[in-house]
């Protein structure tokens, strides 16, 4: 499969408008043109020892979870691990490519496989990702009336010169008893200002103007983070014994919520892969669930009476690369081959 194709593809799979605004996904590492891809390698970091191993199966194309180039390179030599992984990249034609925080909102994606790990349940996104658009054309809606056409006109007439107005509509409309013209249209935020203005000329108008937000529409079971509710309420020591099946750790890190025992039991569990203290913030649940939350942050949660169960930050995805390879050969029709890492792991390990 021809390298753009197969981005394209991708792309289909998890928008990339769905990742947050600060992180750095897509096609990172792009071997000059024509690229095909016969090998797809799957992993949650890409080290050095991660490279080789891509290398030594051929890989085509990397699909690293989390983005090897991060922070702008200002120069690709042999000095770090990172700008080595470019060069050894572009010396075996090898692409890089990475979706990190799109595969976390997608519903299919990273956090819906963590919540399995919790048994039978239902999930939202903490925090909802919004449609990449607007439903309309523009970003606000300016409504307002006026009675005297001859004026009317001439108000209309600049509004129509102002660049970023659609959706401009008229309509007949009895106010207070009057016969008047009701005016609709959309505009930009830019253009915002400047019909703000133009109206703010005359008294009358401007005191009859609403402006209404035009706010993108959420998109169902896509977002940040699950809360999660079980069907039964389980023991924490269940949950514990639970996630290290699921995500087969020897063991996890517990900090006990204020007043609970192992005993105690989880209804409703809220988590976030990878590193979850922004996510879970605030969140009411008997537990949370992640990778690395900040010493604060699981102080807080603590005092507030809720558990926190934390399994190293990889650990937390790493495990979704063996259903996201399943899901990726449908998607893609079979038409390449898909491989997961055998190298890649958590650098932490109990000594």
């Amino acid at each position: 499969m021809n390298l753009r194709e197969l981005v394209s593809a991708l792309n289909d799979f998890a928008s990339l408008s769905l990742a947050e605004s600060w992180d750095n996904v897509g096609l990172l590492v792009e071997p000059s043109p024509p690229h095909t891809v016969n090998t797809l390698f799957l992993t949650n970091d890409l080290t050095e020892e991660v490279m080789e191993e891509a290398v030594q199966k051929a890989a085509d194309l990397i699909l690293s979870y989390h983005p090897p180039i991060f922070t702008p390179l200002k120069r690709v030599t042999w000095q770090t691990w990172k700008e080595r992984l470019v060069v050894r990249a572009l010396e075996h034609r090898i692409g890089i490519y990475s979706p990190h925080t799109a595969y976390d909102a997608i519903p299919h994606g990273v956090n819906n496989w963590l919540a399995k790990g919790l048994g039978a349940c239902t999930s939202v996104p903490l925090h909802p990702s919004t449609a990449p658009s607007y439903p309309a054309e523009g970003t606000h809606r300016v409504e307002f009336c006026a009675d005297n056409t001859e004026h009317l006109d001439t108000v209309l007439s600049k509004i129509k010169d102002i660049q970023g107005i659609s959706c401009l509509t008229t309509l007949p409309a009895r106010v207070e008893g009057e016969e008047q013209t009701r005016v609709s249209l959309n505009c930009s935020q830019k253009a915002l200002l400047e019909v703000v203005a133009l109206l703010s000329q005359n008294s009358r108008l401007y005191h009859k103007t609403e402006i209404l937000l035009l706010q993108k529409p959420l998109l169902p079971h896509t977002g940040m983070g699950r809360l999660c509710t079980l069907s039964e309420p389980v023991s924490l020591s269940d949950i514990i014994e639970r996630i290290k099946s699921h995500l087969k750790l020897p063991h996890i890190r517990l900090a006990m919520g204020m007043g609970k025992t192992l005993e105690s039991p989880v209804k409703k569990a809220a988590l976030c892969a990878g590193s979850g203290s922004s996510v879970l913030k605030g969140m009411e649940a008997d537990l949370y669930l992640t990778g690395e939350m900040s010493h604060h942050d699981v102080l807080d949660a603590v005092a507030n009476g809720i558990s926190v169960i934390l399994c190293e930050h990889s650990n937390t995805e790493r495990g979704f690369l063996s259903e996201l390879c399943d899901m990726l050969a449908i998607h893609l029709q079979n038409k390449i081959n898909i491989i997961v890492s055998e190298k890649d792991r958590d650098p932490l390990q109990v000594a």
